[in-house]
């Protein structure tokens, strides 16, 4: 303890300059997870969060009260995940490679400015967008086609709907992670290859893919622990929270959401926040377990 001490007081000048961060982090972090002990408790105005009467797990039992209801929606959440990243990622890191091969940086630059405008707009102006295509009236698409599909009464079309959705708004953005990576990587490697000979699929492959490795294994780490959330403003909004969409479009957190509209039940949110943070705290730390085994210097911890 006494060793403790004197670094902090040898390192004080770093010590103050993260105070206001560690303050800000214990505030919204640490200080609002007491609300945790909602998820076992029936929440009353009047009582408050603390003398609210405990219910044990009646809350999760809600969560799961109709089976059928309950696996869509769990279904329907893992199964977005797994196309947004596997597809997010392969397009964030083609689209980051397609940049930095330009031979006009500057273009590159502009691009790159460009791209990350959708990840600005609201969802709720992004509604708007979707109904001026998919309007069964005088949707753009039905127009161009000439077609008089009801877009928004079936439900079959919407998982790949949100999939174009969400790849127009994140991959930009995505992608400027990816070539952050790249522009650090050591020229001479290129130079070195061209004089062996390699052409430019050959220095991608044998270069640039396995320079991005390290940052591919992280982010994918880290989606991990949101791999039971999902972007509410995609599912609710996107879709106009229509019924009979819900085969195909409804996640748990739309749901949710839902449910607090209908009967204000906090201890049932808390309790589904608790059942996604407790899946996702599982799953990166079993993930980061076997990437550990395999590849040490790319795991989190």
């Amino acid at each position: 303890m006494k060793s403790f001490g004197k670094n902090m007081w040898k390192h004080r000048t770093h010590v103050i300059m993260t105070l206001p961060v560690m303050i800000l982090m214990i505030m919204f972090s640490y200080i609002p997870m007491s609300g945790v002990i909602l998820a076992f408790k029936k929440y009353n105005y009047t009582l408050g969060m603390w003398k609210s009467p405990w219910v044990g797990l009646d809350n999760f039992k809600f969560l799961v009260a109709s089976k059928s209801t309950f696996l869509n929606m769990t279904g329907n959440t893992l199964m977005y995940y797994v196309i947004f990243t596997l597809l997010g990622t392969f397009l964030n890191i083609v689209l980051a490679i397609a940049i930095d091969q330009l031979v006009f940086k500057k273009l590159g630059k502009t691009l790159q400015s460009v791209m990350i405008i959708p990840v600005f707009i609201s969802y709720a102006a992004v509604q708007f967008i979707v109904f001026a295509y998919l309007n069964s009236n005088t949707g753009l698409i039905n127009n161009l086609f000439g077609t008089s599909t009801r877009w928004y009464t079936e439900s079959q079309y919407w998982p790949l709907i949100l999939t174009i959705v969400k790849m127009w708004s994140s991959v930009g953005y995505g992608s400027v992670l990816y070539m952050s990576v790249l522009a650090g990587i050591d020229q001479e490697q290129y130079e070195a290859a061209q004089i062996d000979g390699a052409n430019k699929w050959q220095q991608i492959k044998s270069i640039t893919i396995p320079s991005l490795i390290p940052m591919i294994t992280i982010m994918l780490l880290l989606s991990v622990g949101g791999i039971m959330r999902s972007d509410t403003g995609l599912f609710y909004q996107v879709t106009r929270n229509s019924g009979v969409l819900y085969d195909t479009t409804q996640v748990i957190d739309s749901y949710v959401l839902n449910s607090i509209f209908q009967n204000s039940n906090f201890g049932f949110t808390a309790a589904t926040a608790l059942f996604q943070s407790l899946v996702g705290t599982i799953l990166i730390i079993i993930s980061n377990f076997v990437v550990r085994k395999l590849e040490p210097d790319n795991a989190l911890f």
